[in-house]
This record gives C-alpha cells, sequence and structure tokens, in this order.
C-alpha cells in the first residue's frame, strides 16, 4: 500500500511540475535517480539535487535547445521585462524570433513615454501544442500576455503593477459598461474569474488603472502589422474606443482579460 501511495505521489508532482514548468516532471525523476547514485547521507538530499538540476537546466541548457523548436527566451532590455521573474524561472518566456522583434518595434514607438513593456505568461519552450495550463491557447510560440498600465496618486503613469503574479486585480466594468464577467459566469461559465485566485496577493493598492497609458500602449501594438488579434474585455474596448478589427473578445470558455492583454502573431 505504501509503495501503491508512493507511486501515485510521485505521478501527482511529476504531471504538477510538467504543467507549470514543462521540464520539471523529467527533472524530478532525473533528480531520484543521481540521488540513488549518491549514498552519501544528506538531509534534503533529493530536494537539493532538484534545485540545482532544475535551475541549471532553467538557465544553461534549455535556452541552447529551445531555438531547434523555434523558440527562444523573450530579450530583457531597459523597457521591456517579466511583471514577475517566476515566469522566467517558470520557463514560460520563450516565444518566436519574430515575437522578440515584435516587442522591440513596439518598444521603439513608445520611447518618447514613460512606457515599459511588462510580460507575464509566454509559451513553455519546446513542442507545438504542448498546453501551458491554465492557459488555453499558450502553445505555440506566437502568445504572450502583457500587464495593464496604472498611475499613481499624482496621476503619473508608473510600471509597477498590482499584484505579485501580474494577473487577478481586474479594472471591472463599470455601471454604462457592458458587463460580460457577468452574462458569462451566468451561463455557467464559473471559471471565467478564476485569475483572481492567481494573484499571489496585492501590492501597490494605491495604484489605479491609466486609461492613457494601457490606450497608448495598444496603440502601438496595434500598429506593428505582424500583429493576428489582441484580446481584451469587452467593457475595456469599450472604455479605450479600441476599433481596430484586431481587437476581439475571447470567448466565455477562457479566463476574464481585464487583467491584462493577451497578443497574438499571425
Amino acid at each position: 500500500m505504501k509503495k501503491l501511495l508512493y507511486i501515485i505521489g510521485l505521478l501527482l508532482l511529476f504531471l504538477f511540475l510538467t504543467g507549470l514548468t514543462q521540464i520539471g516532471g523529467i527533472v524530478l525523476l532525473l533528480s531520484l535517480l543521481i540521488s540513488r547514485k549518491i549514498k552519501k547521507k544528506i538531509k534534503f538530499k533529493t530536494s537539493l539535487i532538484f534545485l540545482c538540476t532544475y535551475l541549471l537546466f532553467t538557465f544553461m541548457v534549455v535556452p541552447l535547445l529551445a531555438p531547434i523548436f523555434g523558440r527562444e527566451k523573450i530579450k530583457h532590455s531597459s523597457t521591456i521585462s517579466a511583471t514577475n521573474y517566476m515566469t522566467v524561472i517558470l520557463n514560460r518566456n520563450y516565444v518566436r524570433p519574430e515575437m522578440n522583434e515584435f516587442l522591440n518595434q513596439t518598444a521603439e514607438r513608445l520611447e518618447d513615454s514613460k512606457i515599459e513593456i511588462k510580460y507575464l505568461d509566454a509559451n513553455f519552450p519546446f513542442i507545438d501544442k504542448f498546453p501551458l495550463p491554465p492557459h488555453l491557447s499558450h502553445n505555440d510560440g506566437k502568445k504572450l500576455d502583457i500587464s495593464l498600465i496604472y498611475k499613481n496618486k499624482e496621476g503619473q503613469i508608473t510600471n509597477l503593477k498590482k499584484s505579485m503574479s501580474g494577473y487577478g486585480v481586474f479594472e471591472g466594468p463599470t455601471k454604462n459598461e457592458k458587463n460580460q464577467i457577468k452574462i458569462c459566469k451566468k451561463r455557467g461559465y464559473y471559471q471565467y474569474d478564476f485569475s483572481k485566485f492567481m494573484r499571489f496577493g496585492n501590492i501597490n493598492n494605491e495604484l489605479t488603472f491609466s486609461e492613457k497609458g494601457t490606450k497608448e500602449l495598444i496603440d502601438a501594438i496595434l500598429k506593428n502589422n505582424k500583429l493576428g488579434k489582441l484580446l481584451i474585455e469587452p467593457h475595456l474596448k469599450q472604455r479605450l474606443n479600441l476599433r481596430n478589427s484586431k481587437v476581439r473578445y475571447h470567448g466565455c470558455q477562457s479566463v476574464r482579460h481585464d487583467d491584462h492583454i493577451h497578443i497574438q502573431l499571425k
């Protein structure tokens, strides 16, 4: 019975780590093999081996192998960076080279503003169609989530965000705007605001949504011909007066998009 429980637990951990990082399950198995080879008794031996092996793979091995699958890490600059560095550690920061070009061109259009591109989940480094939970479509290197823009008490644009993860703090509809959230949940799509559980803590509570800054960011994105579509919640599309045909609604089967912008290449 103990052995069965161990196998079940190991399988669940394998699936969890694979869904979280893509490589975590494989690294887990490799770490168990290495741990068995090392006969010396060391406290937390397997955990330490896993951590070291995982970091080695993440920062040394995976970046070398990803181009074989047509992907590369998002290239950071003074104006392009991860909202939360855990995105990088979890290998959720891989895109096709065209996306890096796209981001650089967008950043150039924003160089006279104070707006920086803060990205959230992108894609895993390997294999098209490999799911990136909890996202439905981040599986081909062409998709990327970008944080909204906020302002401080003085009304100045800031690149700070309102949650630890960058997700889950919503800019909900006003009374005069379409409430797609209510519509979807009424239809039984209870997962629609699931991302509120992914914030991992609120921060910078004094910040408020910047319509001007977010509109400027989106306008810069829409000027790029490589853009296939941009997904955002209907009430924000209405509020920001976004009339470009590439600005679309993602559907009730997804999660709400008033805490981030989703972009994808053609």
